[in-house]
């Protein structure tokens, strides 16, 4: 199923940051969406409604929750979650990045969970997310009007973090310069389970968000160090668990075909970069033609041109 078509461009638009969330999501029917919960493996959940996949983790320690959709389904989240861990006493928060289909429901959970323990929970992210949240307040960038309430409160600044948490490690990986400057993944060592925030999205084209620190390179990278943390079980099936910032479930052989397709793609911008073409002539020369029918788009909040265009001026750089 191809992402951009079933999503609405209001709901990309806030994920662009484009939009002042606020006055986006009044256009926005929250009652009509259904919190979906997919068993993953062991502890380990995939929450499906509408924004970002939310990962849950629960289990003697407590909860642990990766990326929190947008604010007015933090109702039907907090009831999901109660479903799958009734009584924890300790709650985490994790943000993989900066967009607020991701994080627009920081507060509501953060405040709930609190109530309940009557003890701050954390909100962990990588620096650059709490940089962009806290900057001076710009009526382009709607992100640093959040709350803060919402604002991570135990931001990391290394190559990773990681915790013991439910009887398991989890390391909290950033990768600079992907899909933002501020992009971590999450991997369930035990459970052999990774969540990849918008590092992977398998049904359209990656959303390389410029303004805010991505590159096309950095999204390579940062699949390349998806594999090498994925190992299949038999025949290319089974094996890690991948769950992406949105579509479906997934397993290492859809990471390497996805790495595949922009390795490929940006290779061609490339090779006509190099002929001195500019924008206008490569975008003429179709160089995504053939993985169109797959990840492409001729409307909506990212089409193929605008990947064109971003993967150009990375390159052209």
């Amino acid at each position: 199923m191809n992402f951009q078509r079933v999503v609405p461009v209001s709901v990309m638009l806030i994920f662009l940051g484009l939009l002042n969330p606020t006055n986006a999501q009044e256009n926005l029917n929250f009652d009509e969406v259904n919190i979906r919960v997919l068993p993953v493996r062991d502890n380990i959940y995939m929450l499906v409604g509408l924004g970002g996949n939310i990962t849950v983790q629960v289990g003697e320690s407590g909860v642990l929750v990766v990326d929190t959709q947008f604010a007015p389904l933090s109702e039907k989240i907090k009831a999901t979650i109660d479903g799958l861990a009734q009584g924890t006493s300790r709650y985490i928060i994790i943000n993989t990045h900066v967009h607020q289909d991701h994080t627009s429901g920081n507060e509501a959970l953060a405040q709930w969970t609190q109530e309940r323990t009557e003890a701050t929970t954390r909100i962990i992210a990588h620096e650059n997310v709490l940089v962009r949240m806290t900057a001076t307040p710009d009526e382009n960038v709607p992100e640093t009007q959040i709350s803060p309430a919402a604002w991570p409160n135990a931001p990391y600044l290394t190559e990773f973090k990681d915790l013991y948490f439910n009887g398991e490690p989890i390391e909290i990986l950033h990768q600079p310069e992907a899909h933002t400057d501020g992009d971590s993944m999450v991997f369930f060592r035990s459970s052999d389970v990774v969540s990849t925030g918008d590092i992977f999205t398998p049904s359209n084209y990656p959303v390389i968000d410029i303004a805010r620190g991505g590159n096309v390179q950095g999204v390579i990278d940062a699949l390349n160090r998806l594999l090498r943390i994925t190992v299949v079980e038999d025949k290319q099936e089974g094996g890690t668990k991948v769950i992406p910032g949105h579509g479906r479930l997934c397993e290492e052989a859809d990471v390497v075909e996805y790495r595949n397709m922009i390795t490929i793609i940006r290779d061609r911008v490339q090779n006509l970069i190099n002929q001195g073409m500019s924008l206008q002539e490569v975008k003429d020369a179709r160089p995504t033609l053939d993985y169109d029918t797959e990840y492409g788009s001729d409307a909506g909040f990212w089409t193929t041109d605008m990947f064109i265009e971003a993967v150009y001026r990375n390159l052209s750089e």
